[in-house]
């Protein structure tokens, strides 16, 4: 069993963290050297048990783009859910609604957290304002119907088992290499490469532009497709009409943080067309204005069959789903995507409560402001010998900082030390916070990505004073981390990141 991870000052955390150690396997966290605590969060903050603040870089994995616990957002869904009267600001008069709509007794009426095999007037709602917002955006006409998931990996298996359903014969899925679609089934079988374990025979990938794009310095750089374009002829002169689906992700996130040139993606979708291959854009890491926009397919302009969303859909609650054309998601017949948690309400009313948000605020247009920002920020760094690349979305709200071997240690120990020295703190004082310096303002990280990239992904809500002072701590744990270099932070042998 592998020790838990202890840091001095954290009493209550440690105490958290062994137990925890003894009652899970490792196997259900992937390897981060803080193993943070969280005891409370708000906006684009974390509390450990101690009081100390961290900001929330990852957005709990990119899934709380409006930030943790807004409260027009709870307002909003508590109101769909039937647990808040609508329009009333007061706590305490919720308490009392409740109350009411129980008549003291010990339950209360309002929608039920599950209904499987049955319907909900919050999902009729939700799946229209879906629909509308979706086919009204640019590139959204094929959005025509919703197939709703428990998570990301579930709605991918099946927008492929309806793609295979619609194509018949043609059961074979190209898949870009090295990206990451899930861990389940088919959606692990088109995760990765050609070399991992597991493959299934139905399976291949193409290339992704990675080393055209290795760094936000070569962003507007000439890009040639025509290699990717032979890599696709070969596959289609091979195998020909058994091709019936391609799914790739518009930015390479868990391979490490690529962000591709628009006519990459174009000339995926532009092969698809000539030979009826149905185009599925896994948009689960970068829906909900990831990218700068409302969904990726804008922000590449791309007109995708099925989009495959998640995460940011439903600001932490639980939800993912697929959607795009009509004839495609109908090819299933009853019960063949059913599950025990798809369509529930409290996914409908999350996920209606995000597009009322989006549209009440503007969401996008901070995240714009704030991201020109941090970028320039991040792409600083570079300024330290361990940092050999940063890249990222352009206006939106994820970046990769690359690490590189440096001084007898290597490029993933680097990336681990970063982690660590930016969930440690500068040192300064909290500013919104207890006034105690004993407790510095952090960062909390994931751990790397392909070893050695650790993402940036805030909240999209971030303001630009909370972006300058989260810079002013990665810019000292940096420094700090020049002095540091022979005591670097290895990562467990086998560690899948």
């Amino acid at each position: 069993m592998t020790s838990p991870i202890r840091h001095a000052g954290e009493p209550q955390s440690n105490a958290v963290r062994a137990e925890l150690a003894q009652a899970e396997p490792v196997s259900q966290r992937t390897f981060t050297p803080t193993q943070v605590v969280i005891a409370q969060s708000a906006g684009v903050f974390h509390w450990t048990p101690e009081g100390r603040r961290l900001y929330d870089f990852t957005s709990g994995v990119l899934v709380a783009n409006l930030g943790h616990n807004p409260r027009s957002w709870l307002r909003r869904f508590f109101t769909h859910m039937g647990y808040a009267r609508p329009s009333v600001a007061e706590p305490d008069a919720d308490l009392q609604f409740l109350a009411e709509q129980s008549g003291g007794a010990e339950y209360f009426r309002a929608l039920p957290m599950t209904s499987y095999n049955a319907l909900t007037p919050v999902e009729q709602i939700t799946n229209r304002k879906l629909l509308e917002l979706m086919s009204g955006r640019p590139g959204g006409k094929r959005m025509e119907q919703v197939l709703w998931a428990a998570s990301g990996s579930e709605a991918i298996q099946k927008a492929l088992w309806a793609s295979m359903a619609f194509t018949k014969k043609r059961d074979m899925v190209l898949a870009t290499r090295f990206g990451f679609h899930g861990k389940k089934g088919l959606a692990c079988a088109i995760t990765g490469s050609e070399n991992d374990k597991e493959r299934d025979p139905r399976v291949r990938f193409v290339s992704f532009p990675m080393a055209e794009v290795n760094d936000l310095s070569r962003r507007d750089e000439p890009f040639d497709f025509a290699p990717y374009r032979a890599e696709l002829d070969a596959l289609w002169n091979q195998f020909g009409e058994r091709i019936g689906t391609l799914c790739t992700e518009p930015y390479l996130g868990g391979g490490g943080s690529y962000h591709p040139p628009k006519a990459y993606l174009q000339g995926l979708q532009a092969f698809c067309r000539e030979h009826g291959i149905l185009f599925i854009l896994d948009e689960v890491q970068a829906n909900f204005g990831r990218t700068g926009d409302w969904f990726a397919y804008e922000s590449y302009g791309l007109e995708p069959d099925l989009v495959v969303l998640g995460k940011g859909m439903g600001n932490g609650v639980p939800v993912a789903a697929v959607v795009g054309r009509r004839d495609v998601l109908s090819s299933l017949d009853f019960g063949e995507a059913s599950d025990t948690w798809s369509a529930n309400p409290l996914q409908a009313a999350a996920t209606l409560a995000t597009i009322e948000e989006f549209q009440s605020q503007d969401v996008l247009g901070n995240c714009r402001r704030a991201s020109a920002a941090l970028e320039t920020g991040l792409y600083s760094l570079k300024e330290f010998p361990f940092i050999t690349a940063v890249r990222g979305e352009k206006g939106g709200m994820v970046w990769g900082i690359e690490f590189c071997d440096h001084e007898g240690a290597a490029a993933a120990q680097w990336a681990n030390r970063f982690i660590l020295e930016c969930y440690l703190g500068d040192g300064s004082q909290q500013v919104d916070g207890p006034a105690d310096s004993a407790r510095p303002d952090g960062i909390h990280l994931l751990g790397p990505l392909a070893k050695k990239v650790v993402r940036i992904s805030p909240p999209l809500t971030i303001t630009l004073d909370q972006v300058d002072r989260a810079l002013v701590i990665m810019r000292a744990a940096c420094a700090r981390m020049t002095t540091k270099s022979q005591s670097m932070t290895p990562q467990p042998a086998g560690a899948r990141t």
